[in-house]
């Protein structure tokens, strides 16, 4: 008990004697500081009393599906952020190998008397994926912002980059330059955000009365995906290739310098996300850009005003996409 005072006391930055009495319900402390008191209890992993546990901490989970793409530490960055400056203390949750599942997280999170919880890129994605955790979540009335497309009738509201206008930012690019044989490599074929891709670039092919099934591969979200599927693409005779993601666009200018093609003069190369260092690569990559900024700032409005009360819908948010052209790109 005196080790978990001093720790909590630490940690929340006042005396033992001040964690005391909040833990044992005293008077003489104010809103604020029973309040940091009960964030360091949390943040430690400390129990709380029984006569405390309704409270909901101050804790806001964050849950990734991965930090190797570097536009998840972004969006952590902003977010994490703007949560602390309406004193919430954000707790990262990332999905590793071997590491806790989202539904373990999610558990995690109710037990420790979280006050909200924002998924990106998580399994509300994914069509094929479990969602009962996410359903736990709305039986319990837990704030929930999802940030990208997610599966129908999860009932929570999201914000999203619209992909159907970064499709077709990119695939105009393309067409401007000259290029007819466009291919496309996005994620999984149960990946929403993806299947939004497909269709979308699907419907301009055929609308120029060019090649449009054949030319879409669906691979994973990684550098060895996006060259393993543009090498497939190389073959049928692509010039030009759209990726769902940086890191794919990564693997794709791999793909095309291992068949001794030329990345643009050969082959044009368009990412997405516009993540760090995209603008020191060789050569400089061309990306449809999401407003990372502009949407973390969303999803913390977002939540906190669930927090406060208010009912959200669960509707989304679309945030239109900028395309950058730098080197990856040129004419057919």
């Amino acid at each position: 008990m005196s080790r978990r005072l001093a720790d909590v006391a630490k940690k929340a930055g006042v005396s033992e004697a001040t964690v005391s009495r909040v833990l044992n319900g005293k008077p003489g402390v104010s809103a604020a500081t029973r309040d940091n008191v009960l964030t360091a209890l949390d943040v430690l992993g400390y129990e709380r009393p029984t006569q405390l546990r309704g409270d909901r901490a101050r804790l806001v989970g964050l849950v990734l599906p991965e930090l190797q793409n570097p536009i998840f530490p972004a969006l952590a960055e902003v977010v994490s952020g703007a949560l602390v400056q309406l004193g919430f203390t954000p707790v990262l949750c990332t999905r590793t190998a071997g590491g806790l599942s989202e539904p373990e997280y999610v558990n995690l999170l109710l037990d420790q008397q979280a006050s909200g919880v924002i998924f990106a890129g998580g399994m509300f994605a994914e069509a094929d994926a479990a969602h009962e955790h996410y359903h736990l979540l709305r039986r319990r009335g837990m704030p929930v912002v999802l940030v990208n497309a997610s599966v129908a009738d999860l009932g929570f509201p999201a914000v999203a980059t619209d992909d159907v206008v970064a499709v077709e930012q990119a695939y105009g690019h393309l067409r401007a330059l000259g290029h007819e044989r466009i291919g496309l490599v996005v994620g999984p074929a149960d990946h929403m955000p993806s299947r939004r891709k497909v269709e979308t670039f699907e419907r301009l092919a055929q609308a120029a009365c060019l090649g449009g099934e054949e030319f879409v591969e669906q691979t994973l979200f990684s550098l060895e995906g996006g060259q393993a599927a543009t090498t497939r693409l190389l073959r049928r005779g692509v010039t030009g290739v759209i990726c769902g993601s940086d890191p794919l666009a990564l693997g794709a200018i791999k793909a095309a310098r291992r068949q001794g093609r030329r990345v643009p003069e050969d082959v044009s190369v368009v990412g997405f996300d516009d993540s760090a260092f995209m603008s020191c690569v060789d050569p400089p990559l061309t990306t449809v850009r999401q407003p990372i900024d502009a949407m973390g700032r969303a999803v913390v409005t977002l939540l906190s005003a669930q927090i406060d009360g208010s009912q959200a819908a669960p509707e989304e948010l679309l945030f239109e996409p900028e395309l950058v052209v730098r080197g990856s790109t040129g004419p057919a």
